[in-house]
């Protein structure tokens, strides 16, 4: 006798010795199943999962991060996010998944949950604030609705700051790593300078978004659509390539990349190139810098890139044009041209 057990979930995985192995989810995002499938251990696991989630939490945390990931608040959220906030709820319910509902507005469960993201941090600053703002975000959900009377984690700071000052790649670095770097990893590099779009959405990137004349995507944190022209430096790499797949961007066996595959191909060739200190992410504020250099407005940077205005004018304010020579060497060349005698301009021929 079949039976179809609903809402299971699978995802296979490549291990290290090279093979692959498919694991089994009660649901996505659920607890592993035991076990092979049609097997009594398999059926016995799947129904052991599904009877611990068709009993709801009252009154605890757990109750509102499982009400929380059931609402449109949550599933409105890209596919990347989803995955990265399921991650944190995870460990949420883990450390407070029963901590009780109507201790939010006792004053020492602030200290206590400050102490927990203290804890995180001694293995990462980034993720401790990232966990800190996903579940400030769930108890907002639930404080909107009702369910809870405070939110402790309301305006709690971040533990770490971001600054990718004179992070750009140079012109010097370009040309080190189209020198070194494997073949297959040139064009994800003219891509991401001449588009300025992210790892992610740089991935999945189909042929059927360039028409030989621009590309058209949208952006999968944001939804954000741009229409981006081909430049003729990123019209000759595009061109040159067989179109092996639906997919632009390919490994070295000819595959669509894995988000973790590519981030380590991409590491171990910089390290090989002598790069260090940059990212692939860090192509995205470059190809920002560089448009600003060339003279394009914040509006016309916004609408190629996908950035928001304030993005783009941060990225240029804070992180990159402060300190870029270019700049500095332009305003003296125009200051000159305005204020010296017509006989004291130098000549620059």
């Amino acid at each position: 006798m079949r039976v179809r057990l609903k809402g299971i979930n699978s995802k296979t995985k490549l291990l290290a010795d090279g093979s692959r192995r498919t694991y089994w989810y009660a649901w996505k995002g659920g607890p592993r199943i035991e076990g092979q499938p049609g097997t009594p251990e398999f059926i016995a696991s799947y129904n052991a999962a599904v009877g611990t989630k068709a009993r709801p939490a009252q009154g605890v945390m757990l109750s509102i991060t499982q009400g929380y990931q059931a609402s449109d608040a949550f599933r409105s959220r890209s596919d990347i996010t989803r995955k990265d906030y399921i991650r944190h709820i995870k460990a949420i319910e883990t450390e407070f998944g029963d901590f009780p509902l109507g201790a939010l507005t006792d004053r020492r469960t602030r200290g206590e949950f400050m102490a927990w993201r203290d804890r995180l941090a001694l293995r990462s600053r980034r993720q401790a604030d990232y966990a800190w703002s996903v579940l400030a975000r769930v108890l907002s959900w639930a404080l909107d609705r009702g369910l809870i009377l405070a939110n402790p984690c309301e305006k709690g700071g971040r533990l770490y700051r971001a600054t990718r000052t004179d992070k750009v790649w140079t012109d010097a670095d370009e040309a080190a790593f189209l020198a070194s770097a494997p073949p297959h990893l040139h064009l994800p590099l003219i891509l991401a300078l001449w588009t300025g779009q992210r790892q992610g959405d740089l991935l999945r990137l189909p042929w059927g978004a360039y028409d030989g004349k621009t590309i058209r995507l949208k952006q999968g944190k944001t939804g954000a659509r741009v229409v981006i022209p081909v430049s003729s430096v990123l019209k000759l790499a595009l061109d040159a390539v067989p179109r092996r797949s639906p997919v632009i961007l390919l490994n070295s066996e000819h595959r669509p990349w894995t988000s973790d595959g590519f981030r380590s191909s991409w590491g171990k060739a910089c390290k090989a190139c002598g790069i260090s200190g940059l990212t692939f992410h860090d192509l995205r504020g470059t190809a920002v810098s560089r448009l600003a250099l060339a003279g394009c407005s914040e509006a016309e940077i916004a609408t190629l890139t996908g950035h928001s205005m304030n993005d783009v004018r941060s990225i240029l304010d804070a992180h990159y044009l402060n300190r870029d020579p270019a700049l500095a060497i332009a305003a003296i060349r125009k200051l000159e041209t305005r204020t010296a005698f017509p006989d004291q301009v130098p000549d620059r021929a």
